[in-house]
């Protein structure tokens, strides 16, 4: 499982520019045409965004040509989808030649960024929507329909969108994304999600835990809880964060962090497999292992992206903690779930990085032998401090080179660990088809792996033990035994 041009561990690439398809109100007489790019926070944000304009007469539509409002949700993080969001507004102002009611707008990350330049210098939108601004969504379009360009990139302290209930989209009904935090307060050097998402803030768990327990009832077995960062969850009342030490006795001493959180939704629906991405080395605690120790249905996988293995590259990326600290955390990982599948994210070539810092990153991956990972080599992305203060000094013959050495070292080390599961017999949680065969089912083990067996009686949704017989580095190949004792 290896991408070399993603920096979130969610960034799926096939989902890319797909649109939002949902069933229809009857008595809705407009179309929306949404389609989103980035990360899987991007993708359920499109949810919020359109069961919010559900209740405004929009029904969603896959046909381009009879759109009344187009919508673009972007991301900021890679530039080559800042290219691709370009390119397809440019699509759509074509097909507004020839359809003059029809109005486009930009959601999302990109919002914030580039609204001068899309509304006022290119004219190629009639509306920008920053991230926290989609309640005000039934306001801007009658901006729109009135003829006025309409703008709110305002970032909220408080915007969590827990009182609306997401339409699922695309969705195969067995797994979920519930989103549990908005924003970010780690001001990574590379990364822009700070100035196009705000700062951080959680969501009340009572919300999150009727979401659970509403997917539950239908029909969902797995859920993620999704955030910028999820391990720096923490409610307490609401508000911000950084102002958690503002708040009173009272609010701290009944306050919920990320590892109680996991806790109660793990207890609230005792058979449904619970995940978390991303998570944020500096703020993995514990108890939070701890908690992933005690619950069975909490999966034995942790995303913890490093960036890199050098502390001197640390340090110019702000991340907050030592080489020696993230070994630290890995070896209690190791020791309290021995099981545990661990995966990355790792970026070739940061501004300065010699052929010593990158050695240091090779020798990490040796330490930690990582289940998959997610590599990509540097690009400077405009707004962020790294760009603002580094020069990108990294040859791009370097940066490929090293970056095509990341990747073969954790080639070598993904068929390491599939290795180990063969001969196991181990829960697999069938989502569908193998994309390689359509006699065979594919699912994931609680490692995250994916897993492929001959289809027999089995269907998606069921938890079924498999006998892992094969493998390939990223792939475990099976047959079924039984129905495991969640079904």
């Amino acid at each position: 499982m290896i991408k070399d041009d993603t920096v979130e561990k969610i960034i799926d690439e096939s989902q890319q520019g797909s649109t939002l398809a949902l069933e229809h109100r009857e008595k809705n007489t407009r179309k929306l045409y949404i389609e989103s790019y980035g990360c899987q926070m991007n993708f359920s944000d499109s949810e919020i965004v359109a069961s919010i304009l559900s209740k405004e007469g929009f029904n969603t539509t896959q046909d381009l040509a009879e759109a009344d409002l187009v919508l673009v949700n972007t991301c900021s993080i890679r530039e080559k989808a800042e290219q691709t969001v370009r390119k397809r507004l440019e699509k759509f102002n074509a097909v507004k030649r020839t359809n003059p009611h029809m109005k486009v707008g930009v959601l999302g990350c990109m919002a914030e960024r580039l609204k001068s330049k899309f509304l006022e210098e290119e004219k190629i939108v009639d509306m920008v929507v920053g991230p926290d601004a989609y309640k005000d969504l039934p306001n801007l379009i009658q901006e729109i329909d009135e003829g006025r360009n309409a703008v709110n990139v305002i970032l909220s302290k408080d915007e969590t969108y827990g009182d609306v209930a997401p339409v699922r989209l695309n969705s195969n009904g067995v797994t979920a994304f519930v989103s549990i935090t908005r924003g970010c307060d780690n001001m990574c050097t590379f990364c822009v999600v700070p100035y196009t998402r705000g700062r951080e803030r959680s969501r009340d768990p009572q919300s999150i835990l009727e979401e659970v327990n509403d997917l539950w009832e239908k029909g969902f077995k797995e859920i993620t809880l999704l955030g910028q960062n999820v391990d720096s969850y923490l409610w307490y009342g609401g508000g911000l964060k950084k102002d958690f030490d503002k708040a009173s006795e009272m609010q701290k001493a009944t306050s919920v962090n990320f590892a109680k959180l996991l806790e109660l939704v793990a207890q609230a629906q005792p058979k449904m497999r619970i995940r978390f991405s991303t998570s944020n080395p500096q703020d993995m605690t514990l108890d939070v292992i701890e908690a992933m120790a005690n619950h069975e249905n909490i999966c034995n996988y942790i995303h913890l992206p490093v960036q890199s293995g050098s502390n001197r590259i640390l340090k110019a990326m702000n991340r907050l903690h030592t080489r020696e600290e993230y070994f630290q955390l890995i070896d209690n990982i190791r020791r309290i779930i021995p099981d545990c599948a661990i995966s990355q994210d790792m970026i070739a070539g940061f501004p300065t990085e010699t052929e010593a810092d990158h050695q240091d990153t090779l020798s990490l991956m040796e330490y930690v032998k990582y289940d998959f990972g997610f590599m990509f080599a540097y690009s400077e992305r405009p707004g962020t401090l790294a760009a603002r203060k580094l020069a990108d000094d990294v040859p791009e013959e370097t940066k490929k080179r090293r970056l095509q050495e990341i990747i073969a070292l954790q080639q070598k080390h993904g068929l390491y660990r599939t290795q180990q599961h063969v001969g196991k017999v181990e829960e697999v949680l069938i989502e569908g088809t193998s994309k390689k065969s359509d006699a065979h089912w594919m699912g994931r083990n609680s490692q995250n792996t994916v897993v492929v067996f001959p289809k027999e009686h089995y269907k998606v949704g069921d938890f079924v033990n498999v006998k892992i017989n094969d493998c390939t580095s990223a792939t475990l190949i099976g047959e079924a035994v039984e129905y495991s004792k969640n079904n």
